[in-house]
């Protein structure tokens, strides 16, 4: 995506995780944040990022997310299709919704969507719901939807 403005993105938190190393004086704490971002209106984008302190790791996530933004093709309030999608042993399954339904996902596929734009959405997440592979899968099934 080019000349996109970072003023008009919002993000998101998905989830930070405590990577602990043990070594000979004691443990080492790093983190990493899953960072999900989005304009409302039809481009989002996530990434991860690590570092030793937390704010760090989520800088770095938000730069990476404005690396991989996909355009979603959005019908209305909703998505055109239904869609499901597996990637490593997280499943998402997508269906379009009708107005006043609201969003409809647990866990990491929430903010995912919301910052896509989608209003009404139903969602199922099948298999793993490890956040990492949960919204890459659910940004991989909104970049395939077909218009």
């Amino acid at each position: 995506m080019e000349n996109i403005n970072r003023e008009e993105f919002e993000e998101v938190i998905v989830n930070i995780g405590r990577v602990t190393k043990v070594v000979k004086g004691g443990r080492r704490f790093r983190f990493t944040a899953l960072v999900v971002v989005g304009n409302r209106n039809g481009i989002v984008g996530f990434g991860t990022g690590k570092a030793k302190e937390v704010p760090d790791a989520i800088k770095k996530g938000v730069d990476d997310a404005f690396k991989n933004l996909v355009k979603v093709n959005v019908k209305g309030s909703t998505i055109a299709h239904d869609i499901e999608l597996k990637y490593n042993a997280s499943r998402i399954l997508l269906k379009p919704a009708s107005e006043g339904t609201g969003v409809i996902a647990g866990g990491a596929t929430r903010p995912v969507l919301e910052l896509a734009g989608i209003k009404d959405i139903l969602t199922k997440s099948l298999g793993s719901n490890n956040p990492n592979n949960l919204v890459r899968a659910t940004v991989m099934a909104l970049s395939k939807i077909k218009q």
